[in-house]
């Protein structure tokens, strides 16, 4: 098994380095212009929404030293601490981690893509009626909406994301630079909801040995300034809960049989699933709202459910998430009315300029830099060990990943600007680097961190 899964780690890895080079080296040998330079004055480095800028800053030195550390320690670490314990230094490490690649661009890096014109924060800042941007939220996506068309990212998703921004206004945490932090701080949580669920699953191996690769993922370059950052890590403890239904429910078959001494098992495991499985569908469904790419998360939440062998938490789940749809449509919204709307601005906008036949394999090159060149080897580990009972848990979430990933390519309503889209999906994918041969995961760990700190230090990324 080592052996082949070594030899298939080894091919996934070429692959990807090779779909990378390809993506970057193309347009530049071709002179193919796979999206319109206008955005971009300096130059473009497809497939990445960025150009070349090389930079150091007062985040360089803290991210090189947590790098190295974490080639010492990590994987010890991972292995050897108690669970609870492993969350906590995995959130501090993840933490500083985010906020030390941010800040190699300075406080700025933190805040520069939040305060956007284009994005969600400065309409938020605008809001004082809640009811009437839900109703007028369709209307005002189409560019030539009489009462003005909605900035990019607003229109090009449901208002869930404009609410969150919304309610961090009324908090007082509207500023560029506190919401930023506000991201950052959720962000790091995003390991821990993928490593629980793992282990409610039944792999805590697994979980253990994924920790390194989901803390210190090169997506984080993209994780501390996205608000997509924010749907990612909603996501991931949207299918937590569900995976903690799973297990609630399961046991409340053991209701009503004896417990030894005569009296009967208590009712709470099962009540505990119930509630799980509600709060699951709400989550679920708020994600949902949040991005319309993000109903591709049922493939997920298909998958914990058959590996939680929780079937009587799916019409719980659904019920709730169906609540939160329709709590939405009474308020004005309706998501099966706007998506149609957004398919026409989409295509009457830049994506019509952006050639399919490069964007269709660039879309999974820009996925694989953001993710790390990594997740190619992982992809072969995890297809070598898909026959392995052992690896069940990790084998069938990474394939929902690659399902989700596909369907989503396919739908070509992301073409190019995917670094950031690709973020609820990348932590799935990077479970498949849990089944890496032993001897690949230093130097492989080391490759993620490099890919990191590269992107970061010799690219404008502009999300």
């Amino acid at each position: 098994m080592n052996s082949s899964a070594h030899r298939a780690a080894l091919v996934g890895l070429v692959v990807t380095v090779v779909l990378i080079v390809t993506a970057v080296v193309v347009p530049a040998l071709l002179d193919w212009q796979v999206w319109p330079r206008v955005h971009l004055d300096d130059g473009t480095f497809p497939p990445l929404h960025g150009y070349p800028q090389v930079k150091v800053g007062i985040g360089t030195l803290p991210a090189v030293l947590l790098a190295l550390a974490s080639l010492r320690w990590a994987d010890p670490m991972a292995k050897r601490l108690p669970w609870r314990r492993l969350l906590l230094v995995a959130y501090a490490a993840g933490l500083v981690w985010l906020l030390a690649l941010a800040l190699v661009d300075g406080p700025e890096g933190i805040s520069r893509v939040l305060g956007n014109p284009t994005e969600y924060l400065e309409t938020a800042r605008a809001v004082d009626d809640v009811p009437g941007l839900l109703r007028e939220y369709v209307s005002r996506i189409p560019y030539d909406a009489p009462e003005g068309n909605w900035p990019v990212h607003i229109a090009g998703h449901p208002p869930g994301m404009v609410l969150f921004f919304v309610l961090l206004v009324k908090v007082g945490l509207g500023g560029d630079l506190a919401a930023g932090l506000v991201v950052i701080a959720l962000a790091a949580t995003l390991p821990l909801a993928v490593m629980t669920t793992v282990r409610v699953l039944g792999a805590e191996d697994a979980a253990r040995a994924a920790a390194p690769y989901l803390v210190l993922s090169p997506s984080a370059v993209f994780l501390a300034v996205s608000a997509d950052a924010v749907m990612a890590t909603t996501v991931a403890w949207g299918l937590c809960c569900l995976a903690l239904a799973c297990r609630g429910i399961r046991r409340d078959v053991l209701v009503g049989l004896p417990a030894g001494n005569g009296q009967e098992r208590p009712v709470v495991s099962g009540l505990a699933g119930l509630l799980w499985a509600v709060l699951a569908g709400l989550v679920l469904g708020i994600v949902v709202f949040m991005s319309y790419g993000l109903l591709l998360t049922g493939v997920l939440a298909l998958a914990v459910i058959w590996l939680g062998r929780g079937w009587r938490v799916l019409p719980i789940a659904i019920a709730s998430a169906v609540a939160v749809a329709l709590t939405f449509a009474a308020g004005g919204f309706a998501w099966w009315e706007a998506y149609p709307v957004l398919v026409d601005r989409y295509w009457d906008g830049l994506a019509s300029q952006r050639p399919g036949a490069y964007w269709t394999w660039g879309n999974l090159a820009a996925l694989a830099i953001s993710a790390g060149p990594l997740v190619g080897a992982g992809l072969g580990a995890t297809w070598a060990a898909r026959r392995e009972p052992a690896d069940r848990v990790v084998v069938v979430l990474v394939a929902a990943a690659v399902i989700m990933i596909a369907l989503a390519d396919a739908s070509q309503m992301s073409r190019a600007e995917v670094e950031r889209i690709w973020l609820p999906f990348i932590p799935w994918l990077t479970l498949g680097c849990a089944l890496l041969p032993e001897q690949w995961r230093r130097p492989g760990l080391a490759l993620q961190l490099l890919t990191a700190l590269l992107v970061q230090h010799l690219l404008y990324t502009s999300w």
